[in-house]
């Protein structure tokens, strides 16, 4: 086998980029792919982040060959050092996204090692490495990517520095209809939230829990493959009415609003604080799927 060779991603890559790009993100949630062009567009500029996207002040994207074989890509990221910026990203650098075929683990390796050298030409104060695909699920490092792993810890990203979440999947067919909670004079008011409907219960004119879902992943339809699927934004009870069913009434009602509009999956991430809630989520059929470790420093 040749020697693999580092060079910088052109245009003329973009179908290899995301058959190799589509390789992974399929093993986070069945059945997901991204387009070419939604691809495309996070490396030029990201648009899904809307916060963090305008802290960037470079971007480059490598990939490694062998034989006129892409075999591995990496996307990099260096935050501008401004007082707007997000004080973990102020001044840092990321690895945004390292994928290569397993097989090629070495060129992926020598990929990696070109990163870091990227990374401190930029003289960032901090380097990061995360696996942020332009899918709702696809970020960190999730356990059926152990290659990437492989590559990331070789480079000197430390594992034991990451964040740990779950992925939780099912369809909606499970939640049951919604149900009065053992809370009298409850009131639900569906509104506008902060990224779609929010379903708000109030009592005596105060709010006492709300749920909130992303209801549509296409972007517009370049994402199809993400077409009936949702996943959870938003979830509070008040600590005085937790226990009486209110949750579970807010995200029935939540559930039976999504199936009037054709979604079918649901997706719910649960960050390490938030693990006790596993057993809860599983009773409306949403099961553990995948687990991440986010937030590998170097």
């Amino acid at each position: 086998m040749s020697v693999p060779v580092v060079r910088p991603f052109r245009r003329a890559d973009r179908d290899q980029l995301t058959a190799l790009v589509n390789a992974h993100v399929c093993t986070v949630v069945p059945g997901w792919a991204v387009s070419t062009a939604v691809l495309l567009a996070q490396i030029e500029r990201d648009p899904a982040q809307y916060v963090t996207d305008p802290w960037v002040r470079a971007r480059a994207t490598l990939v490694a060959e062998v034989d006129s074989r892409l075999v591995a890509a990496a996307h990099l990221r260096r935050y501008r050092d401004d007082a707007d910026v997000g004080p973990d990203r102020r001044g840092a650098g990321e690895i945004a996204w390292l994928v290569c075929w397993p097989a090629h683990e070495e060129a992926g390796a020598r990929l990696a090692a070109a990163c870091t050298e990227v990374l401190g030409s930029w003289r960032v104060r901090r380097q990061y490495a995360d696996g942020d695909l332009p899918t709702p699920a696809t970020y960190g490092v999730p356990d059926s990517w152990p290659h990437v792993a492989r590559v990331l810890a070789g480079a000197g990203f430390d594992p034991a520095s990451a964040r740990t979440e779950v992925t939780l999947a099912g369809t909606l067919d499970d939640v049951p209809l919604p149900r009065p909670p053992a809370v009298p004079d409850l009131e639900l008011q569906r509104v506008v939230g902060t990224f779609a409907a929010r379903f708000v219960a109030t009592r005596h004119g105060e709010v006492v829990g709300y749920v909130e879902a992303q209801d549509d992943h296409t972007r517009g339809g370049s994402l199809s493959r993400l077409h009936g699927w949702a996943d959870l934004a938003e979830l509070h009870v008040a600590e005085g009415v937790r226990g009486a069913g209110v949750g579970t009434w807010l995200v029935a009602s939540m559930a039976e609003w999504l199936r009037l509009g054709g979604t079918r999956r649901f997706l719910v991430a649960l960050g390490q604080d938030d693990l006790p809630l596993e057993p809860w989520f599983a009773r409306f059929g949403w099961r553990r799927i995948g687990r991440t470790r986010r937030g590998w420093e170097r």
